[in-house]
């Protein structure tokens, strides 16, 4: 059974449950992709930083060249860099993003991070970094109303369907709404039973912007990182609250991690380079449970979050 669709403020309509490309080798990126599409999915979440951008879009290619599906088919994600952030920079690296992937326009396109870096010109170094030619984080001057200007143009131009933010806290959303022309129709964030933010799901609901969760199954896409907050806290995957659930319904232990996000209404992007397993992420909206039980992963809330650059750059207090 296909996931459903979510409504965009944008008007369009983005899966429910897509796969997302951070941290697919390039050495099998295409064929991952090509894969993803063959078992079901359409949504495909990419950025630049990840460095897999001409692979996936090899990945597109090949499953429109059979005939598998159509441009049209699918919702193509990608993200600004931070770098990218200064209002004339936008367009160009946008420009190349859709020639790294081969297609004509972004079905959603969004802000990655709330934060301007200095600009690295993509021919001296690319994919992009946290740290400049000189090697330090540098910051840029642009604010979030420079950049979010720049993507309404993208849209103006038939570059991006749809644009929506990352990482975003909620005052940075609130003085965003006051001078955006155009809404943003997402927002993505870290989202998991460790890292619940009620707060912020209350902020996007009321106003209209729909919601991706990332690393949906918490510590697990950070251990393999080698990072000690990760490596030190529970597997969501075997806690009894977890797996008690998987048990009852029948269901793996992701699938009862992905519903608890898709049942409360949140997009999922979860990736495996297992076959079985793909099935199993795209096929998280055919059961449901009972409301006591959302509740009950709810309750695991540690408020940890592991994609925070105060960790791992020690500058760029984002969650601050």
């Amino acid at each position: 059974m296909a996931p459903p669709n979510i409504k965009l403020s944008s008007g369009h309509e983005m899966p429910q449950v897509g796969f997302g490309l951070w941290k697919v080798d390039n050495a099998t990126c295409a064929d991952t992709v090509y894969n993803a599409i063959k078992v079901g999915y359409r949504l495909f979440d990419g950025a630049c930083d990840y460095g897999n951008e001409k692979e996936a879009g090899e990945g597109v290619a090949r499953a429109i060249k059979e005939g598998i599906v159509k441009r049209e088919d699918l919702f193509l994600v990608s993200k600004l860099w931070n770098s990218f952030h200064d209002g004339d920079k936008v367009e160009p690296i946008v420009k190349k993003q859709l020639a790294d992937w081969g297609i004509d326009y972004f079905d959603l396109f969004i802000v990655h991070f709330p934060v301007a870096l200095k600009y690295v010109d993509p021919a001296t170094a690319y994919p992009p970094g946290w740290t400049s030619t000189s090697g330090k984080v540098e910051l840029s001057n642009a604010t979030i109303q420079e950049t979010w200007t720049a993507m309404e143009g993208l849209v103006n131009k038939g570059l991006a369907k749809s644009i929506g933010m990352s990482n975003f806290q909620g005052s940075l959303i609130l003085d965003l709404l006051r001078y955006a022309k155009i809404r943003p129709a997402t927002l993505q964030i870290e989202h998991h039973p460790y890292l619940v933010q009620p707060t912020l799901l209350q902020l996007a609901e009321a106003e209209g912007i729909a919601v991706t969760a990332y690393s949906s199954f918490g510590p697990q896409s950070f251990v393999e990182l080698g990072w000690e907050k990760a490596a030190d806290t529970p597997v969501l995957f075997e806690h009894p609250a977890v797996t008690k659930l998987a048990e009852k319904y029948g269901k793996t232990p992701a699938q009862v991690l992905l519903r608890w996000s898709t049942q409360r209404g949140l997009a999922v992007i979860p990736k495996s380079n297992n076959e079985k397993r793909l099935q199993q992420n795209l096929e998280v909206t055919g059961f449901d449970m009972e409301k006591a039980e959302l509740e009950s992963i709810s309750a695991l809330d540690r408020h940890l979050r592991f994609n925070n650059p105060t960790d791992y750059l020690g500058t760029l207090h984002i969650f601050a």
